[in-house]
């Protein structure tokens, strides 16, 4: 995802609620400037909003699902235009040290994060993939048709090759987490061979999903999101008292952003298939910011999340991937079981089946093209900021 291939392709439909906070913070801004209050009132009401977006993304019923992944970059996005606000109406105070070692910090942990961005933007496509092999269990068992052998032997090659691709991706995206019995097994479980032809087809496939990795994956293969985020984190301390009062307290936004970039990449990384998705950065913030107790909040439901038996090998954390692999895993044991012709028990429950896997390619075909616009989006408005901050701040301006 070059930075020069920026274009607006954000439909406004996908942005609504970002647009709708956006208005509010410009509005609030101005409310504050013409109150007088000035820089103080400035800072806290960003304080006041981060704690508002982060309790508002706590509170969401669908957690870890696509929509609250989307709406969770909608929240990036929405603290990171007010942040920009500020840094633009105290240009004045950003200038002078040692806010500008502050703010070109700032923008250096940001660079770090538009790798993450690309290898998400991958792990979106993988997501793309599987639905794909998905369609084609649907079209095999389709409603309207009889459901015979033939239909269901396509519907199964389908389903080891999905199989096959969530086993490969899982052992790059967890290479650092251990090993990944659990979805070994249930991958020899799909395949279950019964003849050399089985065996060729499943070595094909894997040979046909390297491939499509080497052609597709922005990130080399040595490339590590635990790595580049324990890089973003690293040396993300709190402000100390005398940084805040040279700073005319801008310090404290600036550490505010820094940890909103940081557990928002975090999270992504949680949350959709990427290369060494290690999740120990630590988050250590003070309770005394009023922001601190949802995000710690968030990131300790992600990790109890991620120590769920059924999820501790999953290759994302996201609803749907989970749910992708027990609908692929009950038809495969459904197809493992029927006897043809089909008793009109077990059709009905075939029927079923397919119902629910067709629940899940909805929500896919719905979410996914959006997700990654705003995976794009994030990514080139980081490009932009930092572009733009150092020129401001007379540095070499950042070239991809």
């Amino acid at each position: 995802m070059p930075a020069t291939d920026y274009q607006n392709s954000s439909s406004p439909s996908s942005f609504t609620h970002f647009g709708r906070s956006l208005l509010s913070l410009r509005r609030d801004h101005q409310v504050h400037s013409m109150e007088g209050g000035g820089l103080e009132n400035e800072l806290e009401s960003f304080q006041r909003q981060v704690t508002e977006i982060l309790l508002d993304l706590s509170s969401c019923d669908d957690f870890l699902s696509l929509s609250w992944v989307s709406k969770l970059l909608d929240s990036f996005l929405c603290c990171h235009e007010n942040f920009r606000l500020i840094l633009h109406n105290q240009a004045g105070h950003v200038f002078r040290s040692p806010t500008d070692r502050m703010v070109s910090d700032y923008f250096e942990r940001s660079v770090k994060a538009l790798d993450v961005c690309n290898a998400i933007r991958d792990g979106i496509e993988q997501i793309r993939q599987w639905q794909k092999l998905l369609e084609i269990v649907l079209c095999a068992l389709d409603h309207e048709r009889s459901i015979g052998e033939a239909q269901f032997r396509r519907a199964k090659k389908a389903l080891i090759d999905l199989a096959i691709g969530m086993l490969d991706d899982n052992k790059d995206s967890n290479s650092s987490n251990g090993s990944s019995s659990s979805l070994a097994h249930r991958n020899r479980s799909f395949g279950r061979s019964r003849d050399n032809h089985h065996h060729h087809h499943h070595q094909q496939n894997r040979n046909n999903v390297s491939h499509f990795r080497s052609l597709s994956w922005s990130v080399s293969r040595t490339w590590s999101a635990a790595r580049q985020l324990q890089a973003i984190g690293n040396n993300l301390n709190p402000p100390r008292g005398n940084d805040l009062a040279a700073s005319y307290g801008l310090a404290q936004p600036i550490y505010t952003m820094n940890s909103i970039l940081l557990f928002t990449m975090w999270a992504l990384v949680a949350a959709i298939p990427c290369q060494d998705r290690g999740l120990q950065v630590h988050f250590s913030i003070p309770r005394q910011f009023s922001w601190a107790a949802p995000m710690l909040s968030l990131h300790e439901r992600i990790i109890e999340e991620s120590k769920k038996r059924e999820r501790k090998n999953a290759c994302g954390l996201m609803k749907e991937i989970h749910q992708i692999e027990k609908c692929a895993r009950v038809m495969n044991e459904l197809a493992d079981s029927v006897h043809f012709p089909l008793t009109e028990k077990k059709e009905e429950e075939v029927r079923q089946r397919v119902k629910e896997l067709s629940e899940v390619c909805e929500v896919l075909r719905d979410g996914l093209d959006p997700l990654e616009r705003q995976v794009r989006e994030v990514f080139h408005r980081i490009v932009r900021s930092r572009t733009e901050g150092l020129d401001s701040l007379g540095r070499p301006n950042f070239a991809e």
